[in-house]
């Protein structure tokens, strides 16, 4: 496992799909003002990744000066059915650490679907990334970035139209291009 290149792929994705296509308005802003950690882990187990979850969220608590992390796991939960159904863990994390509405999981993966869409549908490009990874967000956070955005209930469809115009081979071929550029 290549950490370095799974981490430069993944700032890749975040400015050239995230970013650039501007799926999430507010990314830019925690980019720029490098309060994004990246964070590569060789967990292969769910126990194991859950315990480097913990790890994270401590560590998060303690750096308020680190907005948001990705926590990549390129060797675990490869199966989007078992991710998915590993999110519940996380959350029951949360909960367990007393973080729930402290902290929030988003999660990517790069075989995304949503329940009522095929595999091939272009708009699962909005959740999909070249690695799995758990997206672990402040709370207050979000809710002042929602607060200051004048729409933000509209930004999923936007999402979705903005895919669709673009299409499936577009976003495969950004995703190629994350996935395999060379790192400086």
């Amino acid at each position: 496992m290549n950490t370095e290149h799974i981490e430069h792929a993944t700032r890749q994705w975040v400015n050239k799909v995230v970013i650039d296509l501007n799926l999430c308005p507010f990314a830019q802003k925690a980019m720029a003002a490098k309060q994004v950690r990246f964070f590569v882990t060789a967990a292969r187990t769910e126990e194991a990744l859950l315990e480097v979850l913990q790890h994270e969220l401590a560590l998060l608590q303690q750096n308020p000066a680190i907005e948001t992390s990705l926590l990549i796991h390129p060797e675990a939960l490869r199966n989007f059915s078992d991710y998915n159904q590993f999110l519940d863990y996380a959350d029951a994390l949360l909960v367990a650490m007393d973080l729930e509405g402290i902290f929030q999981i988003a999660s990517f993966h790069p075989d995304y679907q949503f329940s009522d869409t095929q595999l091939e549908d272009v708009e699962n490009f909005t959740n999909r990334s070249p690695y799995p990874m758990l997206h672990v967000l402040r709370e207050q956070s979000v809710e002042a970035a929602v607060c200051k955005h004048p729409a933000p209930e509209q930004i999923p469809a936007q999402n979705i139209k903005r895919l669709r115009q673009l299409g499936s081979a577009h976003m495969l071929a950004l995703f190629d291009n994350c996935r395999n550029s060379k790192i400086p």
